[in-house]
């Protein structure tokens, strides 16, 4: 059974002067432990596609089903990592990490154990005093992930999350952010403007159309033996020209 679906959706947002139509009957199943990543163009209703996962906004048309289930709001199995870190700067990283099961009103004892488990398993356990300041981009926004991941989500939605970092930057903690998630185990919705980004990341890419959005491309990524690639394959040099031509193919639906 698939954990995410969208049914025949559509969706409008309303003003006093105007309705803008920003996806347009959007057919997509997500199963579990799938990493798909959401690519087009600005403005094609990319961060609506996550909004209506994530519960908070309802479709004008159509049906979201989570686990099965219609969605009728924000549900504590999904995990919402938005392009800003949004860390509390007055906060160190631990508080900061403990915030969400804070809010939740979760069991403090058990969070902040997996709290410091994650985070020196991602190699933070020596910054937990420190505040957000003293860290770099990278850091900050694995910090937010780790944040996340206390919660013990199902599903993992990322609105562009590596899109204030330089592009070294974004290369690194893009290979990194994959590999954690694929060790965690989750199901990952990744929305992405880089199509090189979607493919080192996702065993699945969703290509949209300019507004309104549809799906006009669903592309697995598949190097050997129809399986999708673990991330240290990803290195290989045989992986490049794969790649390349995965992207060429892709680059053609993103333009249209």
């Amino acid at each position: 059974m698939a954990q995410i679906e969208l049914r025949r959706v559509s969706h409008r947002y309303f003003t006093w002067k105007e309705e803008t139509e920003t996806l347009r009957d959007v057919d997509v199943s997500v199963e579990a432990g799938e990493f798909v990543a959401v690519v087009g163009p600005s403005g094609c209703g990319k961060s609506t596609f996550l909004s209506l996962i994530a519960g908070l906004i309802r479709p004008t048309a159509g049906e979201v089903l989570l686990f099965g289930e219609p969605l009728r709001g924000p549900s504590r199995r999904v995990g919402y990592m938005l392009q800003h870190d949004h860390l509390f700067e007055w906060r160190d990283v631990l508080q900061n990490v403990l915030l969400g099961a804070e809010v939740r009103r979760l069991d403090l004892r058990r969070a902040r154990r997996r709290a410091l488990d994650l985070l020196e398993r991602y190699g933070l356990s020596n910054f937990v005093r420190h505040t957000p300041g003293q860290l770099s981009g990278g850091m900050r926004q694995r910090v937010a992930l780790i944040r996340t991941l206390v919660l013990e989500p199902d599903v993992l939605l990322l609105d562009e999350p590596f899109s204030a970092l330089d592009y070294q930057t974004r290369l690194f903690l893009g290979d990194e952010v994959s590999r954690i998630l694929r060790e965690q185990g989750k199901t990952v919705v990744l929305v992405t403007h880089d199509l090189s980004e979607a493919i080192s990341m996702a065993d699945r890419i969703l290509v949209m159309s300019r507004r309104p959005g549809t799906v006009t491309a669903d592309r697995r990524i598949v190097f050997s033996a129809g399986r999708p690639v673990p991330t240290e394959a990803r290195r290989q040099p045989e992986f490049q020209e794969y790649f390349n031509r995965i992207w060429e193919e892709l680059r053609e639906h993103v333009r249209v």
